[in-house]
């Protein structure tokens, strides 16, 4: 799973039941964990916004509060280069084959068939050709 330093909320909870469920590598940079939410309706401002306050949090199995304030760390660090992204090159990009074949001994063999799906023909021909 491709995850970067802009997720935050649903991309700090994914990212978290996607490691925990040992279904493959995350890769990319540390999400920024920001997972709170609140519940109810906020408070209304004369001006037509609302003003809201967290009142749930994201407590692991583990008794912690393992990603407010962290967030989730990447297995595989892919750092992104600005330039080379508004050239239109994604570093993630490069490095997604030679991660899931680095993850498939790791997977359950039914998610193994389906993460290797989303790999292009050619790069699964390389990796075939390569050994």
């Amino acid at each position: 799973m491709i995850i970067n330093e802009y997720a935050g909320s649903g991309g700090d909870a994914m990212p978290w039941h996607f490691r925990q469920a040992k279904i493959g590598l995350l890769v990319g940079k540390r999400t920024w964990g920001g997972l709170v939410g609140f519940f109810g309706p906020g408070e209304d401002l004369m001006d037509g916004g609302v003003v809201t306050a967290p009142s749930r949090g994201f407590w692991t199995p583990n008794n912690k509060w393992e990603v407010e304030n962290n967030g989730i760390a990447p297995d595989v660090e892919v750092e992104l280069d600005p330039q080379a992204v508004r050239e239109g090159h994604d570093p993630n990009s490069r490095s997604r084959p030679a991660t899931a074949f680095r993850s498939r001994e790791k997977s359950p063999s039914h998610l193994q068939e389906a993460a290797l799906s989303q790999i292009p023909a050619r790069c699964r021909a390389a990796r075939s050709a390569s050994g």
